[in-house]
């Protein structure tokens, strides 16, 4: 029966072929929602790995992980104050501590001042450390550490020099031909690149690393917002090599304590400081916020696929139908060399379940040359990481339903073929 079944089928190769395609078409984008859902679920949650708790202004939540750690949108212009970062900074509970400026940026890449223990506290995915591919971390006041996608985007190599800019950075795209950020460059501060980080996935790729001095010698003359006469004509710029203050203020900072135990009084001590509207989150219960945000978006997407899906599988039981009537030549050869309706109807059946099953296959094929050509433009446009991997237990769950509402669907043309072949 199935020998009948694809001869069969061979010999209606172009309805095959676009039942077929159609079928593809519907697993493809099914699969690949859920593929991209899954992926993003995962390249967020390994972003920082090992940080307790962020610290910083009262914004909420979400917002200060976006901002702090995605680079995501605007932080508010208050910040942390210094002193408050001292303070905290300095607590008992408290095993390291690593402050967070932003508002620089280079042709359109996000620019964070910090401390070298950013390179030795911070962690990403299952607790992997940072790791430099080449050279080290910033030693002087205007050196500057590159993430992996900037350096290999821009074309960066150790000794090279650069000037950042004063305002936050935009989304960044290849082929872009002008630098999306404020006209309002420090060319009076050029950085040498030391180092280059090892590719992390994560938005640390697309960040440049400077120290605090550095963003505070350059920011001299900036308060107004642009640069002052003095910082214009580099009066300023001369007398870097003094002692550099501390900067009044910082973007947030992130915070490892001794004992997970103490991580509850800690927040709730930071969030009650009398002293300065400061927050502190926790980043998993941030991102949680995150995702029930998301979920409503996400099901609209897996209704959508699966609305798709159904008009696919219609399509081809429309095509079964109306070949039925084409086929009654063939029903009666089979019925005359002794086939029982029974027979027929399993013919059908394998027929529709064999159709299905190669819009499955050639849909997941169809996935897995979408995410070879799309991942390095998804990759360096959008810091989206999809690795080609085996599909997911709910990919196996999405691509076994489709094979069971293909069959069940294929029961009605095995039905009306009994109707027809029946004496």
């Amino acid at each position: 029966m199935l020998e009948m079944a694809l001869a069969s089928l061979l010999s209606r190769r172009l309805t095959v072929a676009l039942s077929t395609l159609t079928v593809a078409l519907a697993t493809l984008l099914l699969l690949g929602v859920e593929r991209v859902r899954t992926e993003t679920r995962t390249s967020f949650a390994q972003t920082i790995s090992g940080t307790d708790l962020i610290v910083g202004p009262r914004t909420g939540g979400m917002q200060l992980l976006l901002t702090s750690v995605f680079h995501i949108g605007n932080g508010p212009d208050s910040g942390v104050s210094w002193a408050s970062y001292e303070r905290w900074g300095q607590d008992a509970r408290v095993a390291w501590r690593v402050p967070i400026a932003l508002g620089d940026s280079h042709q359109g890449f996000t620019v964070v001042g910090t401390t070298p223990g950013y390179f030795t506290h911070l962690r990403y995915g299952e607790g992997q450390a940072l790791r430099m591919a080449q050279g080290a971390s910033f030693q002087q006041a205007h050196d500057v550490v590159l993430g992996a996608q900037v350096a290999r985007q821009l074309g960066y190599r150790l000794g090279d020099k650069l000037t950042l800019s004063h305002g936050a950075a935009r989304a960044h795209h290849d082929g872009d031909e002008a630098p999306h950020e404020d006209e309002h460059d420090h060319a009076q501060h050029p950085f040498v690149v030391t180092g280059i980080l090892a590719p992390t996935g994560t938005p640390i790729d697309r960040t440049l690393h400077v120290s605090l001095d550095a963003l505070t010698r350059i920011h001299e003359g900036w308060e107004s917002g642009s640069a002052s006469l003095l910082a214009q004509t580099g009066v300023l710029a001369a007398a870097q090599d003094t002692a550099t203050a501390p900067p009044t203020r910082i973007s947030a900072f992130l915070v490892g304590l001794h004992q997970p135990t103490a991580i509850l009084g800690y927040q709730r001590a930071v969030n009650q400081f009398q002293g300065e509207a400061l927050q502190a989150v926790m980043p998993g219960v941030a991102l949680a916020e995150l995702w029930q945000l998301m979920a409503l978006a996400e099901q609209a997407l897996r209704v959508l696929s699966g609305f798709v899906m159904l008009m696919g599988l219609l399509g081809m039981l429309a095509a079964l139908l109306t070949g039925l009537n084409e086929r009654r030549q063939e029903m009666a050869i089979l019925r005359a060399v002794g086939a029982q309706p029974r027979h027929i109807a399993a013919l059908l059946m394998g027929e529709t379940t064999t159709l299905v099953s190669l819009g499955i296959a050639c849909g997941l094929a169809g996935l897995y040359a979408c995410i070879l050509t799309l991942a390095p433009w998804l990759r360096s446009s959008y810091g989206l990481d999809l690795p080609v991997r085996a599909p997911t237990p709910t990919e196996w769950q999405l691509m076994g339903g489709t094979l069971i509402a293909g069959a069940l669907i294929g029961l009605l043309p095995a039905w009306r073929a009994c109707r027809l072949t029946s004496p």
